[in-house]
Parts: structure tokens; C-alpha cells; sequence
């Protein structure tokens, strides 16, 4: 179900930034009083042979539009009269253009109309992430609170330094409002970054790699967390794994034995086998020493002392969730902050493109750990459906799918916009042949990048 319903919110975002995209190139076509034969959701066609193939799930054509939906759910297209895309080749266009074809019209017109969806593409970006940030405010850790008692390092805190218990008082030698800041992407895309830290009275400078946020995508990898006191939020029991689950060694149908033990929620977990239990950390620490081994939990219920004996699964845990006794912060914003906070949060996901591509081309960061393809994507939406999380991921797909088409790369929006920028400068256009050939070299790129990114999925989730 899980996987259904990643699928689910991967597939309704994509089609409605996939959309609205067309749409730009649409409503900028129409403007310009230029002929649109098809507007469709999904391809109905197979690259790179549009013949192969070929048919619609639905069709209806409306004016001199045919609007679709395809049978392949990746993308989707506009195909404009008299422009040599990936939809159509140099040999249909043999004929004089026509006053209502692509190629009729001036050249800042047709620049325009390629431009139209990554400009609604931006647009839709920047109206959901002002949209979030108006309706849900700033939840956030501050930095009061995360160095109440100090953080926890985990195996990435501890490969750059830092300690459990440090306190991180600045960043870059500045100060800062929330734990979020201490993975922003200026601190984590920019160079030579540190942390100032309060250790035994004195302070001390970690260094940032400059290849620490490839790090941190590892999935097998955590960085910091708070040191927090905690109680039983729940006892659980739990799912059983899936046959895939099984098959990759991943899941387990062992039983966990705080609930027949009797550990029940709003109970506070004192001590593990005369070993006391103050931070969540801690908990996690000796468990996972003792598993397999039977131990004996210190509790308090109702400020009562008593005592549960059980054995720790081979997993390293017993079985319950732990609610986090952590003062959260809240703040609200008023509409016309939200257009600046939200505005800037939007262009930062651009600007954090290019600085990991630049990461990326410096060998800083490797590739496969930066680039994700569908299925990475669709883990990030995780398998419960959060509307929140949906648009704020819909907002910033958005700007990466705006991005990633004003690249200078053919069959791509940039690719034509380069041809176009050139014609305007030298007054003449590149011929349809070098036009068509450079569609079929885009392609091929861009079939390559899809099958890189997809193998590179499959690959991350089973190793």
C-alpha cells in the first residue's frame, strides 16, 4: 500500500507541473495566434520513434486542438504547427511555412512561447512556497533548545568531530535561529564551512568536508540529533514484512517484547539493567548492546518505581515509540512576509541546483548519490500521504523541472532557446537539417540521463 501510495503522489504531482508546463507553451502559442495540433498529458507515442506505438488513452479534439492523454505516463507535450520538436522532423516542414506556423512568426516571439513553461513552471513554484510558508508558518528547534543539553553525534557527526554533548553556538562564525540552519544550503553547498562548538568550556571549530552533503544522501547515514528525555508515546507491535522485505533481508517477523512484557504508554524508562536512562539516545545505545540478551527496564508509571523483565529482540529493540519531551517554536507570518520568505525559498532551490552541479563537475560530490530519478522521488513522498509534504515537494519539483528545461541542452526548452537567442544575434536561423539532428542527439542524451537515473534508483534501494 505503502508503495501505491508513493506512486500515487509521484504520478499527481508530476501531472500537474507536467501540465501547467504545457500550458505555458499553449497560452504563449495561442497569444501569438500560432496553430496548436495536440496538448496531451503523458506521451502517446515511444521515443524515439513516434510511429511506434502510436495511440491515445483519450482524444478529443477541440478547434484546431487535439487534446489527449497518453498511454506512456512520463511527461507529456504541446506540438505547435511548423516547429521541429521531438513530435515531428525537418522533412514535414519542406513546405512554405504557413502565417499561423511556428516558423512564420519572429524570432522573440517563438523564444517566448519556449520560454512560456518554465516561466509558469517558476510561477507555480513560487505560488506554492508562499502558499506553505502563509498557512503553516515556521515550526522549528530552536537553537536555545538544541543546546539545552547538547547533541547527540551520530556516525556522520562523529566523522567530521563533533561529540555528544557538544553545543553548536555559531555557523560560519555567525550566529543562527534554528537546527534546520545547521544543514542549509549555504552551509552545506558552500566552501569551507564549520560549526563552532562548546566543548568542556571551550570553543572549537569543526570543519565541513566539502563533499559532506554526498554524505549525508546516503540513507545509511545520519548526522545529529538532539539530546532529548523522552516517555512511551505507544507500545507497538510489529508489521509483518513484505515477501521483498524478506527476500532482501530486510524485515524481520521476530516479536518485540515490550508489550507482553507490560510497557505501556506515559510510562518513563529509568534504567536498563542498573544502567540509568536519562536522554533517548542513551536507550538506544544500550539496547542495541543487548540484543538478543534478556534485561531487566527500570520505570515510572504514575510516579511509581517498578520493574519489567523481557528479552531484547535480535534487532536491538523492544518495541515501543518514544514521544520526545522537546519545546517546539512556532512562528506566523503575514502575507506579505510570506511573498518574501516564500519567494526566496523558491529561487534558493535554482540557485542550490547550480551549486550542485558545480559540486558535481569539482567531483565534490558523486553523481550517483546526487541524482535521483522516479523512484527517488517517489520515496521523498514517502507512503502516507501528507498534503503538506506533497505541495512543499510539488513547489520544489517545480523550480527543478524549470531548471532542469533551461538548460542548453537540444529537445529541451533551453535548447531551442539557445537556436533562437542565435538567430536573433546573427539574423538568420539554423537550417531545419542541423535543427533536426540536434532534437535527435537531445534525445538520445536525455534517454541516456532517464536510464542512468532510473538504474541509479533501483541500485540505492536494494544495496
Amino acid at each position: 500500500m505503502e508503495g501505491l501510495i508513493m506512486a500515487g503522489q509521484l504520478i499527481l504531482g508530476l501531472s500537474i507541473l507536467v501540465t501547467l508546463h504545457e500550458f505555458g507553451h499553449f497560452i504563449t502559442a495561442k497569444w501569438f495566434k500560432m496553430r496548436v495540433e495536440k496538448f496531451y498529458l503523458f506521451f502517446d507515442f515511444l521515443f524515439p520513434i513516434p510511429s511506434l506505438l502510436n495511440f491515445a488513452l483519450f482524444k478529443k479534439k477541440i478547434g484546431d486542438t487535439e487534446y489527449g492523454l497518453g498511454w506512456f505516463p512520463l511527461g507529456g507535450y504541446v506540438s505547435i504547427a511548423g516547429m521541429i520538436d521531438e513530435t515531428q522532423d525537418a522533412a514535414t516542414l519542406a513546405k512554405d511555412p504557413e502565417p499561423w506556423e511556428f516558423r512564420a512568426k519572429p524570432a522573440w516571439q517563438r523564444l517566448i512561447v519556449m520560454l512560456g513553461g518554465v516561466i509558469v513552471n517558476v510561477i507555480t513554484g513560487v505560488v506554492i512556497f508562499i502558499s506553505l510558508t502563509y498557512s503553516n508558518g515556521n515550526n522549528y528547534i530552536s537553537k536555545e533548545e538544541l543546546n539545552k543539553n547538547g547533541i547527540v553525534a551520530l556516525d556522520l557527526g562523529k566523522h567530521i568531530g563533533l561529540k555528544t554533548g557538544d553545543k553548536i553556538i555559531k555557523v560560519n562564525g555567525a550566529d543562527y535561529k534554528q537546527l534546520s540552519d545547521l544543514r542549509s544550503s549555504d552551509v552545506l553547498l558552500g566552501d569551507n564551512s564549520y560549526y563552532t562548538v562548546l566543548r568542556d568550556g571551550k570553543e572549537v571549530n569543526i570543519q565541513i568536508p566539502a563533499n559532506f552533503i554526498g554524505q549525508l544522501s546516503d540513507k545509511k547515514s545520519a548526522f545529529i540529533e538532539p539530546m532529548t528525555k523522552f516517555k512511551v508515546l505507544d507500545v507497538t507491535a510489529p508489521n509483518p514484512p513484505s515477501l521483498l522485505d524478506k527476500w532482501l533481508g530486510k524485515g524481520s517477523d521476530e516479536m518485540l517484547p515490550a508489550l507482553s512484557a507490560g510497557l505501556k504508554a506515559g510510562d518513563y524508562i529509568t534504567a536498563v539493567n542498573q544502567t540509568p536512562i536519562n536522554f533517548y539516545h542513551e536507550i538506544r545505545e544500550v539496547l542495541s548492546k543487548e540484543a538478543g540478551k534478556p534485561i531487566r527496564l527500570a520505570i515510572l508509571r504514575n510516579g511509581k518505581a517498578d520493574t519489567l523483565d523481557m528479552v531484547v529482540a535480535k534487532s536491538g529493540q523492544i518495541g515501543f515509540q518514544a514521544d520526545i519531551l522537546m519545546k517546539m517554536s512556532h512562528e506566523d507570518y503575514s502575507f506579505g512576509q510570506s511573498v518574501g520568505i516564500g519567494s526566496k525559498r523558491a529561487f534558493s532551490v535554482i540557485t542550490d541546483n547550480v551549486r550542485g552541479f558545480k559540486k558535481i563537475a569539482t567531483g565534490d560530490v558523486s553523481a550517483s548519490k546526487a541524482l535521483s530519478g522516479p523512484i527517488g522521488i517517489a520515496q521523498m513522498f514517502g507512503g502516507v500521504w501528507d498534503w503538506t509534504r506533497f505541495w512543499m515537494l510539488t513547489g520544489l519539483l517545480s523550480m527543478a523541472l524549470a531548471f532542469f528545461n533551461v538548460l542548453p541542452i537540444p529537445a529541451l526548452d533551453g535548447g531551442h532557446a539557445i537556436f533562437l537567442i542565435y538567430e536573433i544575434i546573427t539574423g538568420k536561423p539554423a537550417s531545419d537539417k542541423v535543427m533536426e539532428r540536434a532534437q535527435q542527439i537531445g534525445m538520445i542524451l536525455l534517454l541516456g540521463l532517464m536510464a542512468y537515473t532510473f538504474g541509479n534508483d533501483i541500485f540505492k534501494s536494494f544495496f
